[in-house]
């Protein structure tokens, strides 16, 4: 599986980004798709996450009501829309694949819960 991110670029704090991540392979559908970031000095973290399982969308903390994760199986694609973006958002912001077996609920905030990565996509918010 290859992951391939784009849409990330400069903006200005309260301004919106929408990232895209494109997947390769016809098995898109049965993966469960997310986003980390890593900001400079520090770990990669956390930002979202859907778990088919269970339907849900988990969203880290700090991103909570501000970004929005979706997707388009027909386009093997998923989406991070960012909005109210802030200058602690700036990250380099790679997308995630999680395959069958998936990852229980307690782990799918970690990177090791992932088995594929994107490149990475950076994301500047000016203040």
């Amino acid at each position: 599986v290859q992951l391939q991110a784009s849409g990330g670029g400069l903006v200005q704090a309260g301004e919106s980004l929408r990232l895209s991540c494109t997947a390769s392979g016809s098995t898109f559908g049965r993966y469960d798709m997310g986003w980390f970031r890593q900001a400079p000095g520090k770990e990669r973290e956390f930002v979202a996450r859907f778990k088919s399982s269970n339907g849900h969308t988990y969203y880290a903390d700090s991103v909570k009501g501000r970004f929005t994760l979706s997707r388009d199986n027909a386009k093997n694609t998923v989406y991070l829309q960012m909005n109210s973006l802030r200058s602690e958002d700036t990250a380099v912001y790679y997308c995630v694949a999680d395959t069958p077996p998936f990852a229980i609920l307690s782990s799918i905030r970690y990177a090791r819960a992932y088995d594929y990565w994107g490149q990475g996509t950076q994301v500047t918010v000016s203040s």
